[in-house]
């Protein structure tokens, strides 16, 4: 029996109201490190401690190509005595953070599906983190839309999107699901160390979402045929984020650097983008296609340095913006959204036949690509 043509019928981007600049965050990180050595400076003095250095905005330009970030909330995040979101808690029978997030691009998406909630049979929340443990995000989000069957959340980092693409893909492909709602409300701020010079302006958050389902029951405007999907991982402690329940149970700090996103960025840097760049190359040939068959090339957006070097391995040459979009300038690193939001912007004008490439990748390591042919 052949697997029936599975196809990308929608998809929905969801931006955050706030928006923080290089310069605003560059101010409030020089404010906290001049009051972190002004209280430390005996211990500075004596060599117990290190001074904490100045950033600058060119410098974060240069070493990532962002420029701005949104974020879900931005009190708190410029203060130098917090530096940190300040995200209210909501109890337990009201929408959590992230699943208002997480409905929003999901509408967008059933919009653009032409789907009704009733057409949808599993919802999967894939994401780089999750604000609980359960219940699931994805279930209390299939509860708001009001759809039947099942959802559950799953973690992969900065392939999340990816991999939660190709869990919908196989789900309809094997008929247990007639069609699924792919979301990705990345929540990432609260993880990041904002008194970290060479992190504290990576992440931004978003939310993004995708409708699968068989050709034969698409009726959208714009869609996508999945000519291949491809997944690999292969182990590396060089980009972590520690936090969770245990610990409380370390006798650590649960707050503290260790446990928020940190990275050994040169060696990420160093190891990452060749395999990213064979894993497409591989993928392609497999199909009988080469890269230059590539009409756009909707990339995880980590950093403008990586994705220069990474398609330059693919062309043989610099791309263009039309062939490999930017977005991470203003968004910054969406984590595993950010491929997404990619293609959400920049994928209307493609026309019937023109091959695309969506791939992340990150911690891990993790990568996660789909070969997509507009309809």
């Amino acid at each position: 029996m052949s697997t029936p043509t599975i196809v990308i019928s929608g998809s929905g981007l969801w931006t955050p109201a706030h928006s923080i600049s290089n310069e605003e965050l560059v101010v409030a990180y020089n404010g906290w490190a001049d009051k972190y050595n002004a209280e430390n400076a005996a211990a500075i003095a004596a060599g117990e401690l290190e001074a904490k250095p100045h950033s600058s905005a060119e410098f974060i330009e240069k070493a990532s190509g962002i420029k701005s970030r949104y974020v879900y909330e931005k009190d708190g995040i410029c203060d130098v005595d917090r530096m940190t979101p300040r995200i209210p808690a909501r109890a337990d029978d009201e929408l959590s953070h992230q699943a208002e997030m997480a409905l929003a691009a999901a509408k967008r998406a059933l919009e653009a599906a032409n789907k009704k909630p009733e057409d949808i049979d599993a919802v999967i929340v894939s994401c780089a983190y999750t604000q609980r443990s359960y219940p699931a995000i994805a279930i209390e989000v299939q509860a708001a839309l009001g759809i039947a069957g099942f959802g559950f959340d799953m973690l992969v980092a900065c392939s999340a999107a990816t991999f939660g693409l190709h869990r919908a893909y196989d789900s309809v492909a094997s008929g247990s699901a007639r069609a699924v709602l792919v979301i990705n409300p990345e929540l990432t701020s609260p993880q990041l160390n904002f008194t970290d010079r060479d992190s504290h302006f990576i992440f931004g958050d978003v939310a993004t979402a995708m409708v699968i389902e068989r050709a034969d029951t698409c009726t959208s405007k714009h869609s996508y045929d999945i000519l291949d999907i491809k997944a690999v991982t292969s182990y590396s402690n060089n980009i972590r984020s520690n936090f969770g329940y245990t610990a409380r149970a370390h006798d650590t700090q649960p707050f503290g650097a260790d446990n928020l996103f940190h990275q050994n960025g040169r060696k990420v840097f160093k190891e990452v983008c060749p395999m990213a760049a064979e894993h497409m190359s591989s993928q392609l040939e497999r199909l009988g296609l080469s890269t230059q068959d590539v009409r756009r090339w909707w990339l995880h957006q980590a950093n403008i340095n990586m994705n220069t070097l990474i398609v330059k391995k693919l062309l043989g040459r610099d791309a263009n913006a039309d062939e490999a979009p930017v977005v991470l300038d203003r968004y910054a690193n969406t984590a595993s959204a950010g491929s997404l939001i990619a293609f959400n912007l920049h994928h209307e004008d493609l026309v019937a036949g023109d091959t695309g490439v969506l791939c992340s990748f990150g911690a891990g390591y993790s990568i996660g690509s789909l070969v997509l042919r507009k309809r």
